[in-house]
Order: C-alpha cells, then structure tokens, then sequence
C-alpha cells in the first residue's frame, strides 16, 4: 500500500504531531463505543502514536496497535502503558495470517480516508475481516464529501508553542481537489527549517461506503454522527458477518 505521509513518519514530525494535534476529545466517543459493545479485544488500524491504544490498555483492554510509519510508533513505545500493547510495524495486511480473534478493529480519525485506491481499501476490509471473531466489530469515522468541508482547512503560517516551550510555524494549504480525492500540505517550519508533508484523502459517500462493507463481509448495524463534528462526519459500526 502507499507509504505513510511525512507527517507521520519523518521523525522530526512525529515528535510534534500529539503535541500540535491538541486535546482527542474525539476518542471519547470510541472509548465509549468499545465500552458499548462489551469489546474487550481490540485492533487499533492506523494508531499512530498510540493515544488511543495505550487509553484502552490502561483499561485492561488487550490491544494491537497497526501503523506503517516507524516513527510514530516509536512515539507510542514509550507512553505509559505501551508495554501492554502489541506494536505491529506495517499496513493492515500485516495482520493477514496471524491468530487474531477481536472483538473490534477500529480507525480513528482520517485512517479510513487515506485508501485511497480502492485495491488498498478492499484490502484493508479484507484484512480487518480476517482479524474479527464472527459478529465482532468494526467502527470506524468518514468525513461527509457533500459538506466540502476541505474549504475550511486553509491555515496561514501560525506560530505555535508547545508544551516544552519550543515554538514552531505551521500552515496547511490544499493544493487539489479533485473528487473524490482531496489533497492537501501541511508546511512545519522546526528549528528555521521548514518540513512539508502532503496528503491525500478519499471522500467516500454514505452509500459506496455501506455497498463496500456488506461485500467484504460485514453487515452495517449502525451509522452515527460523530459528536465532537455533528454534521461533517459519520461514525460506521459494522459487524463481521456469523456465517
């Protein structure tokens, strides 16, 4: 599959990105979501550096945590608690052949947005099915393609400080749109030397996302809004097929 984005996986970058991504009041929701379903096995796809991973092993949920950028693994391995977690280096095929029985794989944030081909994305279901007991779950967040909402992500070089004192500029300019693919550079200017990152996401809508779901196995039990971002984004819940 695609390679990780700079932000993720230059080391310069992965260092900054808990500390310029602010509070994740977001996983909230999900904490609470895995709590709804009784799940106490769970495969974090995309977990970057480890925010979410690490809250749940702290809760005594058994946790694998997926990324293909190193570095921000590496930002994860040394939280409180990662030594509860299993670190997996890699896409999600890097769980195709191993024992696994969740009772939920989940993607936060953009994860589900970054297959952006629909071979990575068929793969990326297939191997999350693989990983599910029967009737386990998989929940995951979309950004709604009809409300645009790519018009509002223009930021002008914004001087930061961080928790350390270290200040740094950041920007985000989107350089194409071209739907259903939006993408975008991050520009982070450390120490005098500014580090670019671009990315590109998939805005799926609604129906090809449920039709994708039900071919690859799974039966959709739930489509929410996500509560920090009433509106612009959709919460799936969907369950590996019993039979």
């Amino acid at each position: 599959m695609r390679s990780p984005d700079p932000i993720f996986a230059d080391p310069r970058l992965a260092r900054l990105y808990d500390a310029l991504d602010g509070e994740r009041v977001d996983l909230d929701a999900y904490v609470a979501i895995i709590e709804e379903v009784e799940a106490t096995s769970v495969v974090d796809i995309g977990c970057g550096t480890g925010c979410l991973a690490v809250r749940l092993a702290e809760a005594g949920i058994d946790v694998v945590g997926v990324d293909p950028a190193a570095a921000s693994l590496a930002m994860a391995r040394v939280k409180p608690y990662a030594n509860r977690v299993t670190w997996l280096h890699g896409d999600s095929t890097v769980l195709e052949g191993r024992d696994l029985s969740a009772d939920l794989a989940i993607m936060t944030g953009n994860v589900a947005q970054v297959f952006v081909s629909d071979d990575d994305w068929s793969r990326t279901l297939d191997a999350v099915h693989g990983c599910l007991r029967p009737g386990g779950w998989l929940v995951f967040e979309t950004r709604r393609p009809e409300v645009r909402d790519w018009e509002s992500w223009e930021v002008p070089p914004t001087a930061v400080t961080l928790p350390d004192g270290e200040r740094v500029t950041v920007s985000r300019t989107v350089t194409e749109v071209a739907l259903p693919l939006v993408t975008f550079e991050w520009s982070t200017t450390v120490a005098g030397t500014p580090i670019p990152s671009a990315s590109t996401l998939r805005f799926r809508p609604r129906e090809e996302i449920e039709a994708d779901l039900v071919e690859h196995g799974f039966e959709v039990d739930d489509v929410r809004e996500a509560p920090e971002r009433p509106g612009k984004e959709l919460v799936f819940l969907a369950r590996r097929a019993r039979t």
